[in-house]
């Protein structure tokens, strides 16, 4: 059995963690100007985005020959795959070409919801909240997409590559999925409810404040 890891490798990545008591500490003063519908619209975008993510590494992972029970159906994939699909130990199989393709593949994620929290707004503060929710929403899902196709993480000791830029952050899953809730919890209560029938301008303009 796995046994329990508290700290991420390299050292750094655990000041994740804080992310979340930066964004409560910080925002819930003054709150952020976000409708629910909003923050609807972005978390179905990374919803789908996850899942996204979660086939292109079942694929990889298949066309490297670390998928067990790939020729058959879906089924044939679950039964065996979470006996060998050790997610952190794949990379020392992986071909160079492969895994310059993946880092690509990373940074390509990030613009796009770097994108994502640009076009959404233009006040710097709910920027940075979109992108903070869209990347916690697109991280849970992309465990989600994992687990509903290849039934991996079995635990949430089980141990992972979250990145791989600049060098690979190493975790077991518990620790992404705390981040990411608490993110997502954070911004929800930071968040002001608008008055029904009010539109996002209207509310802004009878609520101003600096932005930074």
């Amino acid at each position: 059995m796995t046994s329990f890891k508290l700290l991420a490798q390299p050292w750094w990545v655990n000041l994740l963690i804080i992310i979340p008591m930066i964004i409560f500490a910080r925002w819930r003063t003054t709150g952020l100007q976000m409708s629910r519908r909003q923050l609807l619209g972005i978390a179905v975008f990374a919803l789908a985005f996850g899942f996204v993510e979660a086939a292109v590494v079942v694929y990889l992972r298949a066309a490297v020959g670390l998928l067990p029970g790939v020729q058959g159906t879906l089924t044939d994939v679950q039964r065996s795959a979470h006996e060998f699909y050790e997610q952190a130990q794949s990379l020392q199989h992986f071909p160079q070409s492969l895994l310059t393709v993946e880092v690509i593949r990373e940074a390509a994620t990030l613009i796009m919801l770097v994108s994502l929290a640009w076009l959404s707004d233009t006040r710097a503060r709910e920027r940075w909240a979109t992108f903070l929710w869209a990347f916690a929403v697109w991280d849970l899902a992309y465990y989600a997409g994992l687990w509903a196709t290849v039934r991996w993480p079995s635990s949430f000791k089980d141990l992972d590559v979250l990145f791989l830029i600049p060098v690979p952050w190493l975790a077991q899953i518990w620790f992404p999925f705390v981040v990411s809730s608490l993110t997502l919890v954070a911004i929800a209560l930071c968040t002001r409810k608008m008055p029904q029938n009010v539109g996002v301008t209207e509310y802004i303009s009878s609520n101003p404040r600096p932005d930074y």
